[in-house]
């Protein structure tokens, strides 16, 4: 049995759980201080922090397992990148007071203090640079550090920018973009590699068929060609024919986000019985 270590607990805990039920691989909890979980199959859950996955993984203390992409790169450990999921996206960036004068990087002078929880991808980041900074490590509240004195700038995380920006900051360049992923560690035997991809396959099925409908339509056969404009589809709209009718059933999945822009399209041609639903899973 496989092990997957998932976030113990905060938004992304919720987020991954969420996918994982959504998946068919119900996150099955003996209790609610439980520290593993089962997943159906082939896996078994592990509950731990979510800045102590890589290190679990990499150690092979689990096969494989979900955190941000900013913990993993900080980790240093060499892993396998099994799939983005596409949410808990946010930004470690480098920040500095508004009245600061730092505009851009460059600005920053060599001997800077630099606040951060990121110590290792903060270092590397200047480094690479060429710019000789000092960093101060922080577990916490790295916002407030340049106003206490007691770093110049700051390396932190933000989604939107607007807690920066109601300390007094300014974002003046991004260290690494983040997202929750699915990694593994390296040298899997042939049959723990065959579950994964069964895992990635069974996750990104979920996240395909969010942000999509499956939509059915009665379509009049003589404006077909204006329909198919309509509805491209995966691979093209699936047209089935209407016993005894001038109509044709058309079936296709089509963005979520659009879906009331091709609806009015479509009863503008004449389409009748228009029907959409969500999709559970979608393996294009």
């Amino acid at each position: 049995m496989l092990k997957i270590a998932l976030p113990n607990k905060g938004r992304l805990s919720e987020e991954v759980r969420e996918l994982f039920n959504d998946a068919g691989l119900e996150v099955k909890v003996r209790g609610e201080r439980a520290l593993t979980a089962s997943l159906g199959g082939e896996f078994e859950a592990i509950f731990v922090r979510a800045q102590d996955i890589p290190e679990f993984v990499a150690d092979g203390a689990a096969d494989a397992g979900v955190t941000g992409w900013d913990l993993v790169c900080e980790s240093g450990r060499e892993l396998e990148l099994l799939m983005d999921l596409e949410f808990g996206r946010c930004r470690l960036v480098v920040a500095a007071r508004e009245e600061s004068g730092i505009q851009k990087l460059e600005d920053i002078q060599n001997g800077v203090r630099v606040a951060s929880s990121f110590t290792r991808l903060t270092q590397e980041f200047f480094v690479k640079r060429g710019q000789n900074v000092t960093v101060v490590p922080v577990s916490g509240a790295t916002e407030i550090a340049p106003h206490l004195g007691i770093a110049d700038i700051i390396v932190d995380l933000t989604s939107t920018g607007s807690t920066l920006k109601m300390n007094g900051l300014r974002e003046v360049g991004t260290v690494v973009q983040s997202s929750a992923r699915l990694i593994a560690r390296k040298n899997h035997s042939p049959e723990a590699a065959a579950k994964l991809e069964e895992l990635r396959q069974a996750l990104s099925s979920v996240l395909a068929a969010r942000g999509k409908r499956y939509l059915m339509a009665n379509v009049p056969r003589r404006v077909l060609p204006n329909v198919r404009e309509v509805l491209p589809g995966l691979n093209g709209p699936t047209v089935v024919d209407v016993q005894g009718g001038d109509f044709v059933a058309v079936h296709a999945v089509v963005p979520a986000k659009s879906i009331y822009r091709t609806i009015a399209a479509l009863k503008t041609l004449g389409c009748e019985g228009i029907l959409v639903t969500r999709i559970e899973r979608l393996m294009p």
